[in-house]
């Protein structure tokens, strides 16, 4: 497991690191950055449940407000938009598609760690 946190935390920050060039990166460096430091934290077994809890109740929010853009881009006829660069600037779903997609990979490794904290036996929780 310890394998498995430390290339999610090295994949957290790349994320945050590639952030540096978007429209609104200290948001987007902050919340990689708290993934990172969950997965840092997993490496050695501490589960802090209640800061996963308020990390995964912010990605929710802000992934159903981001929802409605990922719907346009499914509608959109260019699926491949969503890897073009300059496609984010002529469509503004594209940026949230994108977005929507990142918080749904933080959620999908919140919920792990969860269940992983519920089987630790983690002297934090």
């Amino acid at each position: 497991m310890k394998v498995v946190s430390s290339i999610l935390a090295l994949m957290f920050f790349s994320f945050a690191f590639v952030q540096l060039n978007d429209p609104d990166p200290v948001l987007w460096i902050i919340i990689y950055l708290s993934m990172a430091a969950i997965c840092i934290l997993a490496i050695f077994k501490k589960y802090y449940k209640i800061v996963m809890a308020v990390l995964a109740a912010g990605y929710l929010v802000y992934s159903v407000i981001l929802f409605p853009g990922l719907v346009e881009w499914l509608q959109s006829k260019d699926k491949s938009l969503l890897f073009d660069d300059l496609a984010k600037m002529q469509h503004l779903y594209i940026e949230e598609s994108r977005e929507f997609l990142g918080l749904i990979i933080c959620l999908a490794v919140l919920t792990f760690y969860w269940f992983r904290s519920t089987n630790s036996k983690s002297p934090v929780s």
